[in-house]
């Protein structure tokens, strides 16, 4: 059902390509739109929080905070959140340097979200 998944980026508006990937969303978007945005949809059960910005942005972290320890201890920010890393080629090396990833996290991730038939990275 298409009522089941939602996506809510922290930009609607794509910022450009910079030296060693896109850049960031805007600052602020997220800040002036996201409440009003979620308000409409208030039965959310869990946000898959996909990238370092979403990550930073939702659980309020310092800039500073490596996003591979937040993803690796994803349980702590269960059962609302969910920490992933953005699905890029580029992430190829990260995901080589991580070999838990696939076969500890996908797994809990879709146990945790039943409505999605396949995640794959």
């Amino acid at each position: 059902e298409s009522n089941k998944i939602s996506i809510l980026p922290l930009d609607f508006y794509f910022p450009g390509k910079g030296k060693s990937g896109d850049l960031p969303p805007r600052a602020g978007f997220a800040q002036k739109w996201h409440k009003a945005l979620l308000e409409e949809m208030p039965e959310i059960e869990l946000f898959i929080l996909v990238g370092s910005y979403a990550i930073k942005y939702y659980l309020n972290l310092k800039s500073s905070a490596k996003t591979t320890e937040v993803i690796r201890d994803f349980e702590a920010y269960l059962p609302k959140y969910f920490p992933l890393v953005h699905p890029s080629p580029r992430n190829n090396i990260w995901l080589a340097k991580n070999p838990w990833f696939e076969p500890e996290l996908l797994p809990e991730l879709k146990k945790k979200s039943c409505s999605i038939n396949e995640i794959n990275y």
